[in-house]
């Protein structure tokens, strides 16, 4: 009976990570309600691992880590432009994120979300180019966060629940 519950909730967080990206993609928001959900899917997926990857500490401290230098990272980018340079939304998110994968995977997460951040918008700026004719100017370009966080978190949730498939067969 855990076993469908561990893969239920591993499941529905893949959903609501694509649902989060979709939304922001297209409003540019990262809505409470759909955190908060991959947030408990996360924790329930603890539980019903008899918590096999990460104990409640471990998920908690993730959940500090994630949201923590996001929101670190937030705070120094808005003084360095003056305006909001990064959302709320992306640091719940990653806040989310680290109950799923802990404090070690976290930084994991972060690090490929950047990079997949990076490469969207090197791709955005590839593709107005193409249709203007005019490389646009990076330092203004704005895109949103959390599909490429979600690329990271995903990244690194494969890495850190490799042995998930012969946890549950075996």
């Amino acid at each position: 009976m855990l076993e469908i519950i561990s893969i239920f909730s591993l499941a529905a967080g893949l959903a609501v990570l694509a649902v989060l990206s979709v939304i922001d993609l297209r409003v540019r928001l990262l809505p409470n309600e759909w955190v908060l959900a991959f947030a408990c899917l996360g924790l329930i997926f603890h539980v019903s691992t008899v918590f096999s990857f990460l104990s409640l500490e471990q998920s908690a401290l993730g959940a500090i880590i994630g949201g923590g230098i996001l929101y670190l990272i937030r705070g120094i980018a808005n003084m360095a432009t003056g305006e909001d340079s990064l959302g709320l939304g992306d640091v719940k998110l990653m806040a989310a994120a680290g109950v799923w994968l802990g404090p070690h995977h976290i930084l994991f997460a972060l690090t490929l979300g950047a990079i997949a951040g990076i490469l969207h918008g090197l791709g955005m700026a590839a593709h107005d180019w193409r249709l203007t004719g005019r490389f646009p100017n990076l330092g203004t370009l704005s895109l949103p966060g959390g599909p490429g966080f979600a690329v990271g978190i995903v990244l690194s949730a494969v890495l850190a629940f490799r042995t998930f498939p012969a946890m549950i067969f075996s």
